[in-house]
């Protein structure tokens, strides 16, 4: 742990974590829905939920597709249309995928974005419209390639693909989140250690881009609350992190580096009163992370609510 993550959690609140599942690849995008625990298992190529017992289900499974394509199928951000249909990213396709619930590989194209994504796509939150914001890495991380700017990309609630040109390319925009009212959009901006704030119309555009809070490390898989904070991930740092409107850091919970790295967080539970946190241990080689599945999903109760906040 850096000397400046240590002096930016000095002052704030402790709250500790403990494990309550593990066997997974790369856990990411969690999610609160329907009274259970959602996350994408990305190495895996499924989606998968924990209830309250502890047990483990594949509720999305795209392994199918992976005869279809040279490229790794590897599910990313998902959230439900108003039909309750989910919708969800398959990052190196570039497509945002369409499931129904009939059966775990149900899954259909919804749409094709790749016309707008240099690298492969990330996370996503969807609007009650239906309306879903996709982020993108802008390059192949996975590749070695160096950071670039690249839009913020839109799924109307048409099906109709676009890049947002409102606001200026984002360095590696990833966790995406909307307010309780709707009428803010965060992201954060990895590979600037930033999360940014823009306002949000009625229709769905965007505008008035800024600084929500200047991270000390890495910010990844973001999540908000009620009361006007955001709650980032820090893979690496040791831990997650929650910002306030003036961006200081008011909240942290330690994530045992020994146990892997804290990649993304959400407030779910029957009150939205509990910090889930998905804690990866092999990013970059597919093949050994699903294969020795070392991968956890820890929780913490914390003092804020996550109320009616996206995803």
């Amino acid at each position: 742990m850096t000397n400046v993550v240590a002096d930016a959690v000095a002052s704030a609140t402790s709250f500790e974590a403990r494990e309550i599942a593990r066997g997974f690849s790369w856990p990411e995008c969690p999610r609160w829905h329907d009274g259970r625990f959602w996350f994408s298992d990305m190495y895996t190529s499924t989606i998968k939920t924990i209830d309250d017992a502890g047990t483990v289900e594949v509720a999305v499974d795209a392994t199918g597709r992976r005869s279809r394509t040279d490229v790794p199928i590897v599910l990313g951000g998902f959230g439900w249309l108003p039909d309750g249909r989910m919708v969800v990213t398959s990052m190196h396709e570039k497509l945002v995928l369409v499931h129904d619930g009939s059966a775990p590989d149900a899954l259909l194209e919804y749409a094709d974005v790749s016309a707008f994504a240099p690298g492969p796509i990330n996370d996503m939150v969807v609007d009650a419209d239906g309306r879903a914001y996709v982020t993108q890495l802008g390059f192949d991380l996975f590749d070695n390639a160096e950071p670039a700017p690249s839009p913020l990309l839109v799924v109307e609630p048409d099906g109709t693909p676009r890049q947002v040109d409102e606001i200026d390319p984002l360095m590696g925009a990833n966790g995406i989140a909307i307010s309780e009212d709707g009428t803010r959009l965060y992201t954060a901006e990895a590979f600037a250690n930033r999360i940014v704030v823009l306002d949000r119309a009625a229709d769905g555009t965007v505008s008035n881009l800024r600084v929500f809070a200047e991270c000390p490390f890495l910010p990844d898989g973001i999540g908000l609350d009620t009361d006007g904070g955001v709650w980032a991930a820090m893979p690496g740092s040791g831990y997650v992190a929650r910002f306030a409107e003036d961006g200081s850091l008011t909240d942290a919970v330690p994530v045992p580096l020994e146990q892997g790295v804290g990649s993304a967080c959400l407030l779910g539970g029957p009150d939205r009163n509990v910090l889930y946190i998905t804690v990866g241990v092999e990013v970059f080689d597919f093949e050994k992370s699903a294969r020795e599945a070392k991968a956890s999903v820890w929780s913490a109760r914390v003092d804020h609510r996550g109320g009616g906040t996206r995803p």
